[in-house]
C-alpha cells in the first residue's frame, strides 16, 4: 500500500502531475523543532537542473498542513504537501496506447482498470520520492544518527575512476539519446545493539523494504554483500574485537560488553538482522532511466502491432544522481520507528 512503518508510519499521496504531492507522517516524537527551513538542503540535494538531470524544475516549497505548533512538533499527525507546477502533460497524451517499455504505464493500467492518472507517470512517478525527503528529515531528527549516502558509480565507472564527475559517461548517453544507472552506498553512525527482530522483520528485511519502495531500484547488498559468495567462510567471518579508540571492554557475559564490535564490519552492521553496534552499510543498485529518446520498438494497442516509440518529455539521463539523499531519507524511516519499537 501507500503506508510504512509500525509506531512511526509514513503515508504518502499524489499524482505527478495533479496539484499537489504530500506525506502523512504518524508516531512523531512531540517537542522537535520544525519550520519549513528545515527541509532546504535535503530537498536541494534532491532537485534537478545539475548534467544528466530532467529539465523540470519545481519550486518543492514544503508547506506543513498540521502537527506543528509554536515551531515545535505537536505529537499529531504530521501532514506536509508540495505544490506541482511545471507540467507538461501532453507529452504523455500518447502513452495510454503504446506504454513505455521499463514502466508501470502497463501495469498500473490493468491493475486499476485504465483509470490510474498516466501523467508523468501519476503515482509511479520518482516525483513522489519529494514527500519522501521530507519524511526523512522528521525521521532523520528523531533517530539523532548520522547517516550518509553517495553515488559511487555511474554506468559502471565507480567514482574513482571518474574524475570528471562522470560528465563523459553523461556526455556519451545523452549523444546517444539513451541513459545510465547507478550505485548510491550508505553508511549510518553507530547504533544501539540489539534493533530489529528474527525472522520477518530483521533490519536487512525492513531496509529493503523501504529501498525498494524507492523507483528504479534492482538491487541491495549489506556489508561484504554478493561478494560474500566467492568468499570463504575465514574470509567472511568477522571477529569481534575492541571498538573505537577510547572505549574499553567490560570483563564478563557478552550483553555486559555490548560496546564490542566486529573488526571488519564485513556484515553490514547486522548479524542474524539484528544491529550489532557497528555502522549499518549497504549499496542499492539503481537501473537506468525507462524514459529515452532513442528509439524502441513496443506495442501499440490501439494499432493492434509492434510500433516505434521515442520517448518525448523531461528525463533524467542519470536519475540515481538524485538519489543518495532519498536513500538516506528511508533509511532514517527504517531507523526511527525501530528505535521507537525497542
Amino acid at each position: 500500500m501507500n503506508s510504512f512503518g509500525r509506531l512511526f508510519r509514513v503515508s504518502i499521496f499524489g499524482e505527478s502531475h495533479g496539484e499537489a504531492i504530500g506525506a502523512v507522517l504518524d508516531g512523531v516524537t512531540p517537542g522537535i523543532k520544525l519550520s519549513e527551513e528545515d527541509f532546504t538542503a535535503d530537498i536541494a540535494r534532491r532537485k534537478s537542473g545539475a548534467k544528466g538531470t530532467t529539465p523540470r524544475i519545481e519550486a518543492d516549497t514544503p508547506e506543513i498542513l498540521s502537527g506543528v505548533y509554536n515551531g515545535f512538533t505537536t505529537g499529531a499527525p504530521l501532514a506536509i504537501i508540495f505544490r506541482n507546477g511545471n507540467t507538461r502533460s501532453g507529452d504523455y497524451s500518447k502513452l495510454q496506447d503504446i506504454p513505455r517499455p521499463g514502466h508501470a504505464d502497463l501495469t498500473a493500467a490493468m491493475k486499476w482498470e485504465g483509470f490510474n492518472d498516466p501523467r508523468g507517470g501519476g503515482h509511479f512517478s520518482g516525483r513522489l520520492t519529494l514527500p519522501i525527503v521530507a519524511a526523512g528529515v522528521v525521521a532523520k531528527k528523531m533517530a539523532g544518527l548520522a547517516i550518509n549516502a553517495e553515488l559511487v558509480e555511474v554506468g559502471g565507472v565507480a567514482k574513482e575512476d571518474a574524475p570528471d564527475g562522470w560528465k563523459s559517461v553523461l556526455d556519451a548517453a545523452i549523444r546517444e539519446k539513451d541513459s545510465v544507472g547507478g550505485i548510491v552506498e550508505c553508511r549510518t553512525g553507530s547504533l544501539p545493539e540489539g534493533l530489529g527482530e528474527p525472522f520477518f522483520d530483521s533490519v536487512e528485511s525492513l531496509i529493503s523494504h523501504a529501498i525498494f519502495a524507492i523507483p528504479g531500484v534492482r538491487g541491495i547488498e549489506f556489508g561484504d554483500g554478493f561478494r560474500a559468495a566467492r568468499m570463504k567462510g575465514s574470509e567472511h567471518n568477522d571477529p569481534f574485537g575492541m571498538p573505537a579508540e577510547g572505549a574499553a571492554a567490560t570483563p564478563g557475559s557478552p550483553a555486559a560488553a555490548p560496546q564490542v564490535q566486529p573488526l571488519k564490519n564485513g556484515s553490514g552492521g547486522i548479524n542474524g538482522g539484528i544491529t550489532n553496534g557497528a555502522p549499518i552499510v549497504f549499496r542499492v543498485a539503481f537501473k537506468p532511466t525507462s524514459s529515452i529518446a532513442k528509439a524502441q520498438q513496443t506495442w501499440d494497442f490501439a494499432a493492434g502491432g509492434m510500433t516505434s516509440l521515442e520517448i518525448p518529455g523531461r528525463h533524467d539521463t542519470c536519475f540515481a544522481l538524485r538519489t543518495p539523499v532519498i536513500v538516506e531519507a528511508m533509511t532514517a524511516i527504517v531507523l526511527a520507528d525501530l528505535l521507537l519499537i525497542a
